[in-house]
């Protein structure tokens, strides 16, 4: 199962220039083998409403959770140390330590565009490489 970074669901919403390749993945991949943190949701909530993409904003929540099965993950209030401490031991700003830690408790591969992970323990795959394995 795969915890999708935040910038991977805004390529495709922003139909960035990698879009065509998170289309390509996120067909290839069923919904139930995709999550995001709710850290992600909120990001792509606020990105898209500054934008005033509210109808984009709500066919991406029909599409993911009400008719898909995108797994949506917290973490306990109780995990943010070892939030703070990923910051610090992978050279991560908070977000990416709260996505690495999310992908680390749930045992899941982190799929993202952000090279800042490849230095960490746990790197990260870009949708390219799970594409180019399947």
């Amino acid at each position: 199962m795969y915890l999708i970074d935040t910038n991977i669901w805004l390529e495709r919403l922003l139909n960035q220039q990698q879009a065509d390749i998170v289309g390509e993945f996120l067909t290839a991949i069923p919904s139930e083998g995709l999550a995001m943190s709710d850290f992600t949701f909120h990001s792509i909530a606020l990105a898209l409403t500054r934008r005033q993409l509210f109808a984009p904003l709500q066919e991406f929540i029909q599409d993911a959770f009400i008719e898909g099965n995108v797994g949506f993950l917290s973490l306990p209030l109780g995990e943010m140390a070892s939030v703070l401490s990923t910051m610090s031991e992978q050279n991560l700003d908070y977000d990416d330590a709260y996505q690495y830690v999310t992908a680390e408790q749930y045992g899941l591969i982190l799929v993202s565009f952000d090279t800042d992970f490849d230095t960490t323990l746990r790197g990260r795959k870009a949708p390219q490489e799970i594409l180019n394995k399947g």
